[in-house]
């Protein structure tokens, strides 16, 4: 007999029978998230993605561990970014990893006995199997949830980077672009692009700039802001200034930045007055 194809085998006759024991086995009054669940369709999904996940794994009785990971790779990339998964604590779905490990452990014992012909040192060695491959779904589980949580949290901060930036439409071809809270290099960036893309879509001809919610900024943001003149100024939107602190002017004038060219103004209320 060859063991790992008649492991496979019965693996796959019993890929249901492993689900249904696997959920009936969960503690619902000591776990959280998608395994605490009661609504049909979350628990229906919760065992079809774990039947999923057999009809993958027992695959590594067969194939060789490049191909095994290939095919499994995206069972992991979608787990990983499954909202019930996401939402579920991650030591919960780890220890739930490992109650299915246990599992292979228990049919492998099962099997063996049914089989006395297999050794001792064929079930040692099938052991090692699903210990290792186990192991390695679990780590590459985790770093697709890593790589997912940084991917949505890089949007976010776009998001919200773009909300901080917003350019206001006044009227006759005018404009606002209020700046409030710390801005660093990245944000900086993100107001840059911002601004000359809403005023290019605005036909905006006047920005105002307020900086007066802005406490400090560093050499290279004020490095940033300059630019983001010098930009409005090619694409000719004309520019005021207002609301400047002390300490960001220090900062200006220590780096030889010169705003000979640009409408100053003490307030965002002098400089609206202005023009109107």
């Amino acid at each position: 007999m060859h063991l790992n194809q008649a492991l496979y085998t019965y693996f796959k006759e019993n890929t249901r029978n492993l689900t249904e024991e696997w959920y009936r086995s969960i503690d619902q009054s000591a776990t959280a998230g998608v395994y605490a669940a009661s609504d049909p369709k979350v628990v229906e999904s919760l065992k079809e993605q774990n039947h999923e996940f057999h009809l993958h794994f027992i695959e590594v009785f067969r194939k060789n561990e490049e191909d095994f990971f290939k095919d499994f790779e995206p069972w992991i990339i979608e787990i990983a970014s499954d909202i019930e998964h996401i939402n579920t604590p991650i030591q919960y779905v780890i220890r739930e990893f490992k109650n299915v490990r246990n599992q292979y452990f228990d049919y492998v014992r099962n099997f063996a006995m049914k089989h006395p012909e297999i050794t001792r040192e064929e079930v040692d060695a099938c052991y090692d199997i699903i210990l290792k491959e186990m192991d390695e779904v679990i780590l590459r589980f985790i770093e697709a949830t890593y790589k997912y949580s940084q991917k949505v949290l890089k949007a976010q901060q776009e998001m919200i980077n773009e909300l901080s930036a917003p350019v206001i439409s006044l009227s006759n071809h005018q404009g606002l672009l209020p700046l409030i809270g710390d801005i660093d290099t990245s944000r900086a960036k993100m107001i840059l692009e911002h601004t000359l893309k809403q005023c290019a879509q605005r036909d905006i001809h006047h920005l105002f700039v307020d900086l007066s919610g802005v406490a400090m900024i560093d050499t290279m943001v004020a490095h940033q802001l300059f630019q983001l003149l010098n930009a409005l100024k090619l694409i000719g939107v004309k520019t005021t200034l207002s609301g400047i602190r002390p300490e960001i002017a220090q900062t200006a004038v220590q780096l030889g930045l010169s705003f000979n060219e640009t409408d100053i103004k003490n307030s965002l209320a002098q400089a609206l007055s202005k023009n109107n």
